[in-house]
């Protein structure tokens, strides 16, 4: 050591009084010895952040690398690779704005809900300027069903990026599906220029008009209707269900027939024209074109719902049970059918099972006063009386506040368009 010490020394004094040991000398050393620590400090350092940048380049290549990964897999549709990608790249960089955001692409995918919204809001609350995160929100609510969540989303894309269509159309849709009609027909009107020759969006625009009182534009968008439509079996089909939104079933049997005939393997033309035919009371013919429909299109939910609840109607209680599981198989959303089980369950008195199906309905449609009163009934059956009295009076609180939807569908009172919302499967 003292011999390295004294070789940075640069003159002869110096290094002889290095080796003589005296006092005075020691000093001299202990000069060498600070000015060495200080030059493997400066190496050290020096050394350090040569590994910290090789450390941030490696992980930049990681996370490069990540995204290369996941990306090629989403577009294969390899959904299990891509969550595995994006999960790396969090374990890397927790803040990753694009990996949450894919995450919750993935589980929008699958129809995981819960999953898709907690990634996307992570994303949003990490780079709240980008609507595109708030367009994955309220996509992630409406196909749920959840309209009225999906709204502030939609709206706060539509502020930013008032030349969105999407987000346009999708906002109008929300208002539609919460009977805001006056809402829906401003914000599908200003589509106007760019839409006016999708039939889909003139049937709408033309019966949340209607509803609204706005008849000059409902007939401005009727006119329109007719005139990009012709006689063609879609212009019917669209004629038919404007007609079922207003409860006229039997123009609407016009129209759908219509649709039929030209095109009888049009989708949701026997949908259609079964909720007409329920609608005036003949199960049998409505129970037919369901089935015609579910022919045309196997993996509808909708369908087999409707064959369900008229299979209960007409007392063909194994039909009807069927039914609504393989409805329920292809879609676990449909309330309608977990409280058609829930009431067969309940009438072979197996109990648990039909409390089961009412937690799933009740999931689904919380200010549900049937579900509510159903509930009762079952606990009370299986002597859970405290619970069933707490039920009860949840039925005369909701009786009072608002309409039963679920009931509505059950009873077809309110027509309900898979077709639009994007429920069918």
């Amino acid at each position: 050591m003292l011999r390295l010490f004294a070789f940075r020394c640069k003159d002869k004094s110096n290094r002889k009084k290095v080796t003589t040991g005296r006092s005075h000398d020691r000093v001299t050393l202990f000069s060498v010895l600070h000015r060495s620590r200080t030059v493997l400090s400066i190496i050290a350092v020096a050394l350090g952040a040569v590994a910290a940048g090789a450390q941030t380049a490696n992980r930049e290549i990681a996370i490069r690398e990540g995204y290369e990964r996941g990306e090629q897999a989403l577009r294969s549709g390899e959904l299990d690779a891509a969550e595995q990608a994006f999960r790396e790249i969090l374990k890397i960089a927790p803040g990753d704005i694009g990996a949450h955001g894919n995450l919750g692409v993935i589980y929008m995918r699958r129809k995981q809900w819960k999953p898709a919204l907690a990634e996307l809001k992570a994303a949003e609350k990490l780079a709240p300027q980008i609507p595109g995160i708030r367009l994955n929100i309220g996509l992630a609510y409406y196909r749920q069903g959840k309209y009225e969540s999906a709204i502030a989303p939609f709206e706060s894309v539509v502020r930013d990026q008032p030349q969105s269509i999407q987000a346009g159309r999708l906002l109008g849709l929300c208002y539609f599906f919460e009977e805001r009609y006056r809402d829906a027909a401003s914000a599908l009107a200003s589509l106007w220029p760019s839409s006016n020759s999708d039939l889909s969006y003139l049937y709408v625009l033309s019966v949340a008009a209607g509803n609204a009182g706005r008849e000059d534009l409902a007939q401005q968008a009727l006119a329109r209707l007719l005139e990009v439509g012709k006689d063609s079996a879609e212009l019917h089909l669209f004629l038919g269900k404007a007609y079922l939104a207003r409860d006229q079933n039997y123009d609407a049997l016009r129209e759908l027939q219509r649709a039929a005939q030209i095109n009888p393997k049009l989708p949701f033309v026997h949908y259609n024209l079964g909720v007409a035919y329920r609608g005036n009371g003949d199960l049998a013919k409505a129970k037919d074109e369901f089935l015609k429909d579910s022919a045309v299109e196997p993996g509808v939910a909708y369908n087999y719902e409707q064959l369900g609840i008229i299979c209960q109607s007409l007392d063909q209680k194994q039909d009807a049970k069927l039914y609504f599981q393989r409805a329920l198989k292809l879609n676990h959303r449909l309330g309608t059918s977990w409280y058609g089980l829930a009431k067969m369950y309940k009438e072979e008195k197996r109990y648990p099972e039909a409390l089961k199906a009412l937690d799933e309905a009740g999931a689904l449609d919380e200010k549900s006063a049937s579900v509510h009163y159903l509930r009762a009934q079952v606990l009370m059956q299986l002597g859970r009386k405290t619970e069933a009295h707490a039920e009860l009076a949840a039925v005369r609180n909701l009786q009072r506040e608002s309409a039963d939807q679920l009931e509505q569908k059950i009873t077809g009172r309110v027509y309900h368009d898979p077709q639009l919302t994007g429920e069918q499967h």
